[in-house]
């Protein structure tokens, strides 16, 4: 039997293929797409908050430990021409940096970013920081003696230490950026010498929560990671201890990394994205954040919640140029590649 076709519905068959095929589908009023390099430990809870509270559907992507950030990153570069990211929670400052200078990033005078302070939001408001975690060694007090402790990231290279130190491979996440920001403050040839020697010298594992872990087991005596994964270590009851770096009258000191927020240029639910960012920006978010799991510090003046991983003494944070430092990733991540993974 030959079926026919009524005039009316198969416009209307047609129409929906074509905008499907097109992508040019309008965006759901009720949803809002997130990409969140952030653990998703840390990051769903508040996202479903938001949810809960909002009325607005999250459809979060969320990343592995072992390409942190630069899987989001590099989908957020291939979908440029037809975005489907409209937020990126982002887990370190380093690649938001560079999407923006690639002029990916959406403009949005977010009222609550006011009260933060200036180095940690864009000039052109078209990044929000928050929620900071620092770079710290992991040290197991059973097998080193607190005369013993290292109080430099450069102990990572010191041969006494020789297969018994740690640090995630430094082509993702924090540890990325970590690298970045030495290659802007110390130059190529002093960077690049730091990151050979410790290359013969430490275990390099797939990230920072792993080198926590071994660390935490005692199969490493210390190793390098944030305030995150190594409070996670202390509160699982493992026999460690954290140190701030390189606190010295002459020293770096301790690097401090946000989070940060952007929306994606482009991206189809730009309305509930800012709605998104407003939430997130506003001082409970931190203060969860601070009190929560992963002990993250609050980056505005207005939360008074305090981190448990910070010491009670001062800490003396390194200067950074972060918009140096992302200028420098394409050649820093070359050498180190070369150094890291070409070795192999």
């Amino acid at each position: 039997m030959r079926i026919k076709c009524v005039k009316q519905p198969c416009a209307l068959v047609i129409a929906v293929f074509i905008l499907t095929v097109t992508g040019c589908w309008s965006p759901a009023d009720d949803e809002v797409i997130v990409y969140a390099a952030l653990d998703r430990e840390f990051s769903e809870p508040i996202l479903n908050e938001f949810e809960r509270d909002s009325g607005v559907r999250v459809l979060a992507k969320y990343d592995i430990e072992s390409t942190k950030t630069i899987g989001l990153v590099r989908a957020i570069i291939q979908e440029q021409n037809r975005p489907r990211c409209d937020l990126f929670w982002n887990n370190e400052i380093l690649h938001t940096l560079r999407l923006q200078k690639m002029g990916l990033l959406d403009v949005y005078a977010a009222p609550n970013a006011e009260p933060f302070p200036a180095n940690h939001r864009s000039p052109d408001h078209d990044w929000f920081g928050l929620a900071a975690r620092a770079r710290v060694l992991i040290v197991n007090t059973e097998l080193v003696s607190k005369d013993d402790f290292p109080d430099s990231i450069e102990d990572l290279t010191d041969e006494k230490w020789r297969g018994k130190v740690g640090i995630a491979k430094p082509l993702a996440g924090t540890t990325a950026t970590h690298a970045a920001v030495l290659f802007a403050t110390w130059g190529n040839a002093r960077a690049t010498a730091f990151f050979r020697a410790v290359k013969q010298n430490a275990d390099v594992l797939s990230g920072n929560k792993q080198v926590a872990a071994a660390v935490g087991r005692g199969q490493l005596a210390f190793g390098i990671t944030d305030t995150d994964d190594a409070i996670i270590e202390i509160d699982n009851g493992m026999p460690v201890e954290i140190v701030f770096p390189d606190q010295q009258v002459d020293g770096l000191g301790s690097l401090s990394i946000p989070n940060t927020l952007c929306i994606i240029k482009g991206s189809r639910n730009t309305k509930n994205a800012r709605r998104l960012i407003d939430y997130l920006l506003a001082p409970n978010v931190e203060a969860k954040l601070a009190r929560g799991q992963s002990a993250q510090f609050p980056v505005s003046p207005s939360v008074e919640a305090r981190s448990r991983a910070l010491p009670e003494r001062e800490i003396k944070w390194m200067e950074v140029n972060f918009a140096a430092a992302a200028d420098e990733w394409d050649s820093a991540s070359q050498t180190l590649r070369e150094i890291f993974v070409s070795a192999d």
